[in-house]
């Protein structure tokens, strides 16, 4: 058998076991709260409940839709809808709209009217009718960034796809109004698979006129890209390279189901899953053995990182939620390989006057390569320490892992002793290149860092909870923060993150890595880390360029302690705003800088559990309505014997203790 029809096979079996599990796959939600309409009294909220609570009981035995309404038919009256995908089943819409509706009200505390969008279902109640109304008082898209090379030609495919299903769907019954299907173009014969869905309340006319302004919008945000979905209180539209809906769907009539026909439901799953996947997985292995057996590399590649490279990448092969991610392409090692020698012109053999920056293991270096396009090269030191190891996991990583508030990875090199990473080329440098420095933080006014801050957190989220394994970075630093021509943030550097298990929370390390002063205090004393240590992380950033200040400024001053306890005693005092960097002219939102002092200082606490994740982050700062807590007193956990010359620098070497044993020391080398 050809090597070729052997990794087509298997790249083919690939793709089916991740279309088979595509329906367990779970995003957090998106939250809607109008805020012109709020509440006080405590009858409302009590009828609310009610109201919300008929849903979850009710939705999937009635097909997917119900509508409730609770009050005492005056002025204290809530109407609630729930809606589920249409093609998912009834366990998993049960389960969507019961996990939706405590963060709901989490999110909109005292609002009269609100909604909430996961993948499977939405959820939303108002204080007034809403049953059979069309309404466009909010809306959200999501997309991801990875493009199309041929737009026109896939903009043609995209209306010829929703001349087809909006009609289908608008012309659906009082069951449901739902369509899916899909059209191939181009000469690689790409598909774009599709799902069309209107609440049954609506009329033929009113489901139509919503999908229009869901067509639209999708034309207006996502032309182009290979994955996006609109949603509006009433439809949603959402599209995709990989089939993602259940055809035909798994709800075919609204009749209540039996528990034991349900609990069977459940079991043929496993039965029909776990085979398939221990099969594919042995037959992947076979294959993988098989060819390497019959190639040897030319490069240097040892079988067994081949092997590890290859597993790797068939571990990130997950479903994933589409929250601005891409996750779409199956990236195989041979696609991302560049030649030596095209890297070594690419640079100009390495030139000094081509030098851009140091990272944690080498220099970066910006290259052009042959067709004209700029990239940056990070020519991994031998000394560095990092093996094949880390070198195939931050290479398969990042090259699936593609967000725009991430910084792209276009492939690698790897032949003899040399290890290189060929990224996308960010012209603006770090974030701390402007943040730190006398003359360049002009560029930052207080619109740009709300814009960074954003950018950051969008990116973090996606990391730990839209890629298809949960990431955490590790390493969340202003030197590791890129600017685009746009000053929009990329994170950067992947060289410590870990992967996670869908359902893992926490990990260990016998070695400590990363830099401190940006290291949550479980992790830099135990060992321990989470998507909560990232948080901790992503607040001393927050302060960071709020204040315009390293957090390593204050190690020195006796009365300060460092800056997280200065902002925390400011934050005490009822001043917040004297911690704004004086640099920053006016006019800037105190509104914007109270609440990221108030979020970073939340993301600082010392228990880890205190700290919020990174979606609640991203709802504090785009939505005024939500009260956020007061934060607790910082940590301040840090001897001032191991950071004495880093007062100036704070990305420098630091000696660290091995969290397993104190007595031995062990060479940190922070990027």
């Amino acid at each position: 058998m050809e090597i070729k029809s052997i990794i087509s096979s298997l790249l083919l079996l690939q793709s089916i076991i991740i279309n088979v599990a595509i329906a367990q796959s779970h995003d957090f939600g998106i939250y809607r709260c109008r805020i012109t309409t709020n509440f006080t009294s405590t009858t409302y909220s009590k009828t609310l409940d009610l109201a919300l609570a008929s849903l979850t009981g009710n939705v999937a035995i009635h097909g997917g839709f119900y509508s409730s309404s609770a009050g005492n038919g005056t002025d204290t009256v809530v109407n609630a809808v729930a809606l589920c995908r249409g093609d998912i089943g009834a366990q998993e819409c049960e389960d969507c709209v019961k996990s939706a509706v405590p963060p709901l009200r989490r999110n909109c505390p005292n609002q009269t009217e609100a909604a909430a969008w996961y993948s499977n279902c939405m959820v939303r109640y108002s204080d007034r009718e809403i049953v059979g109304v069309v309404d466009s008082w909010t809306y959200d898209d999501l997309w991801n960034t990875a493009i199309v090379s041929d737009v026109g030609e896939f903009d043609k495919a995209m209306s010829n796809l929703t001349a087809r299903l909006e009609p289908e769907a608008a012309g659906g019954g009082s069951f449901r109004k739902m369509a899916v299907g899909n059209v191939t173009f181009g000469v690689d014969s790409w598909t774009i698979y599709g799902i069309m869905q209107c609440t049954p309340d609506l009329s033929t006319d009113q489901c139509r006129k919503c999908l229009d302004d869901s067509v639209n919008r999708i034309h207006g945000c996502c032309s182009g890209s290979v994955a996006a979905r609109v949603f509006f209180p009433n439809c949603f539209f959402r599209y995709s390279n990989e089939q993602f809906y259940h055809d035909p769907p798994l709800i075919s009539a609204p009749s209540p189901p039996s528990s034991r026909l349900t609990s069977g439901k459940k079991s043929n799953t496993v039965v029909v899953v776990v085979p398939v996947i221990c099969v594919s997985l042995a037959l992947i292995a076979v294959g993988v053995w098989f060819y390497l057996t019959r190639k040897q590399r030319k490069d240097g590649v040892s079988k067994k990182s081949y092997i590890s490279s290859f597993s790797s990448l068939l571990a990130e092969q997950k479903p994933a939620s589409t929250h601005d991610s891409v996750d779409m392409e199956i990236v195989t090692v041979q696609s991302l390989q560049y030649d030596f020698r095209t890297v070594e012109v690419a640079t100009n053999y390495f030139s000094l006057k081509n030098k851009i920056g140091r990272g944690g293991f080498g220099l970066v270096y910006k290259g052009i390569l042959p067709k004209g396009q700029e990239v940056a090269v990070k020519r991994l030191s031998e000394m560095s320490g990092q093996g094949v190891e880390e070198f195939v996991n931050e290479a398969v990583l990042v090259a699936k892992l593609q967000h725009r508030n991430l910084v792209r990875l276009l492939g690698f090199c790897h032949e003899a002793k040399e290890k290189i990473l060929i990224y996308e080329y960010v012209p603006n440098k770090s974030l701390d290149y402007f943040l730190f420095d006398p003359v360049k933080h002009g560029h930052l006014d207080w619109t740009t860092r709300w814009k960074i801050i954003g950018g950051i957190t969008r990116g973090m989220l996606y990391l730990h909870e839209d890629s298809r394994l949960r990431i955490i970075h590790r390493d969340l630093k202003a030197s590791n923060i890129l600017l685009d021509q746009d000053m929009n943030a990329k994170v950067s550097d992947f060289g410590l993150a870990r992967i996670f298990g869908v359902d893992q929370t926490l990990g260990n390390t016998k070695k400590i890595a990363g830099t401190l002063g940006y290291m949550a205090p479980e992790y830099a004393m135990h060992g321990h880390f989470s998507v909560k240590s990232d948080v901790f992380s992503f607040g001393v950033l927050v302060l960071e360029v709020v204040t315009g200040r390293r957090n390593s400024s204050f190690y020195q001053e006796d009365d300060i302690g460092d800056l997280l306890l200065f902002a925390w005693k400011k934050w005490m005092n009822g001043s917040p705003l004297e911690l704004l960097d004086p640099r920053i002219a006016e006019p800037y939102s105190e509104n914007e800088v109270i609440r990221c002092i108030n979020i970073g200082l939340l993301c600082v606490q010392e228990e880890s559990d205190a700290r919020p994740s990174m979606g609640s982050v991203l709802n504090m700062l785009n939505n005024n309505s939500i009260t956020l807590p007061t934060p607790n007193k910082p940590p301040y956990f840090l001897s001032k014997g191991l950071v004495l010359d880093i007062s100036g620098d704070a990305d420098k070497s630091i000696p660290m203790i091995n969290s397993e044993d104190e007595s031995s020391i062990n060479k940190m080398h922070p990027r």
